[in-house]
């Protein structure tokens, strides 16, 4: 069968890449065409455009390139028609996958599965009518997701799983925790490691990479700090805050080695706190922001859900502390810091059953697998 694919950014390259490994199992003569990145070329099948090149995230960016994301809108909706897929699979990135749906589904007759649900329990919850009336089957990979949309929404899904799990028990199990190598490799000493995942995007690691590095200026006698380096980001970048905190180390191409060896953590919201999380490394997810006070204030109001980060709604408890706009400051990091770092400290020991019982509430490994049998095997037909 023929499957047109369509990403938006690099995590979604990484899944679908995945995804399509796990098609061409149950169907070997799968072909694929599809807007997608270098993962998903390594693979195979025919790539129509790079998602690098649409790739705009921030009001400021999509309004300044808003004719070209129009162009691509188009051209891939022309391209779909005229390739005639037996499915079209959907990953993420809502805003450009929604539109195509809608076209799709109102002018073909090909089935549209979207592959890691939009994320509109926590905001433009609105879009769930759009979702049951051009979406034929919806492939979630988070837990909680299935009483928001089946029980809230009337609005069947398929819990497949989390890849994340999948790819860090792959890269676990291909290799082996060696920390003198870790730090031989990238020059650290044997002080206990704490890691810092400030961010994939410049503007978030300028708006909180400050603030984590004056928190950890207390530590900096027992432990070293190691930051990883967000794909995409050049090195250069990160020269003016190692030129203002010396003792900041900063690996690239290496954030799983660096929380398979990392005692702590400070990460932002996102896939790298479910990451840290998974790795069972103690964190704490920190936001800053602009107006702090006000932007606490606007995300009472504006956000559906409790919490920010991907380990407490997925236990729907605050077991991984939650520092944002306001709450963002020295004396709470400080507080959460001095309670979690002690190897024998007893929030410590909680914080890892905690951890631990959100593993088990993600399941096994398997979720590409779970999701292209189901796709493979669902009529190519509404």
């Amino acid at each position: 069968m023929k499957y047109y694919i369509i990403v938006g950014e690099a995590s979604g390259d990484l899944h679908a890449a995945h995804l399509m490994k796990a098609i061409l199992l149950e169907d070997p003569n799968a072909e694929f065409r599809y807007i997608g990145g270098d993962k998903m070329q390594a693979v195979g099948g025919t790539l129509v455009r790079h998602y690098k090149e649409q790739a705009y995230m921030q009001f400021i960016p999509v309004l300044l390139h808003l004719r070209t994301i129009l162009r691509n809108m188009r051209l891939c909706k022309e391209d779909i028609k005229q390739w005639r897929p037996d499915k079209l699979i959907l990953v993420d990135y809502p805003g450009f996958n929604l539109n195509v749906a809608e076209n799709i589904h109102a002018t073909t007759e090909i089935p549209i599965y979207y592959y890691i649900a939009p994320k509109i329990w926590a905001w433009k919850e609105h879009r769930i009518k759009r979702i049951k009336r051009d979406i034929d089957e919806l492939f979630s990979i988070l837990p909680f997701e299935v009483p928001f949309f089946e029980e809230k929404h009337q609005y069947p899904i398929h819990y497949v799983g989390n890849p994340t799990v999948d790819e860090i028990a792959d890269f676990q199990k291909n290799n082996p925790r060696d920390p003198h190598a870790f730090r031989t490799k990238h020059h650290l000493d044997t002080r206990p490691i704490i890691a810092i995942l400030a961010g994939s995007r410049t503007h978030e690691i300028k708006d909180n990479l400050p603030g984590m590095m004056r928190a950890l200026k207390r530590y900096d006698k027992e432990y070293q700090f190691v930051l990883a380096g967000a794909p995409g980001i050049d090195a250069a970048f990160y020269s003016t805050f190692q030129k203002s905190f010396p003792e900041l180390h900063i690996i690239f191409n290496a954030t799983y080695p660096l929380l398979q060896h990392a005692h702590f953590a400070l990460v932002t919201s996102g896939t790298a706190a479910l990451e840290t999380a998974i790795f069972r490394v103690p964190q704490i997810v920190a936001y800053a922001t602009p107006l702090p006070p006000f932007i606490s204030w606007l995300r009472k109001r504006v956000l559906k859900v409790k919490y920010i980060s991907l380990p407490n709604l997925t236990l729907d408890e605050e077991a991984v502390p939650e520092l944002v706009a306001a709450d963002f400051t020295t004396e709470n990091f400080h507080k959460h810091m001095d309670a979690l770092l002690p190897e024998e400290s007893k929030y410590r020991k909680i914080h890892l059953a905690q951890l631990d019982n959100m593993a088990e509430k993600l399941g096994v490994p398997g979720a590409p697998s779970r999701a292209a049998k189901l796709m493979v095997e669902l009529p190519n037909h509404r």
